[in-house]
């Protein structure tokens, strides 16, 4: 079982920058990959970076390749998404999620969610 905890969302202007932290109980933690999920009102949830277990393998969705950067601290049981650059259009409820399968761009790969943190992009 793991439990994931986001945190780091909040309100920031267009080219701003935030980092998303998410906090992982549980002792395997490091036999997950880790993905980053967005969900903006009306629309379905969608993939945004992911990581393998060792942190040493990277993935982003096009719109956000660039601008974001995704990684872990295996030691602290932590994955991170950082955002630099943001657009409006970045709006959204950001979700990490663990996925003992390995990383993929679909959510029904993931095992395990967390609740969500909104992050806001005023223009």
């Amino acid at each position: 079982q793991v439990q994931l905890v986001e945190s780091g969302g909040g309100l920031v202007q267009a080219g701003g920058s935030l980092r998303l932290s998410c906090a992982a109980s549980g002792r395997t933690f490091s036999s997950y990959a880790m993905g980053w999920f967005r969900q903006a009102p009306g629309k379905e949830r969608e993939f945004v970076a992911a990581i393998s277990w060792s942190g040493g393998s990277t993935y982003y969705a096009d719109s956000v390749k660039g601008r974001f950067t995704i990684s872990r601290d295996n030691a602290k049981n932590t994955v991170y998404l950082q955002m630099n650059s943001l657009k409006p259009e970045d709006t959204a409820v950001y979700y990490c999620a663990a996925a003992f399968a390995g990383w993929d761009t679909v959510v029904q790969v993931y095992d395990y969610w967390g609740q969500g943190t909104q992050v806001t992009v005023s223009s």
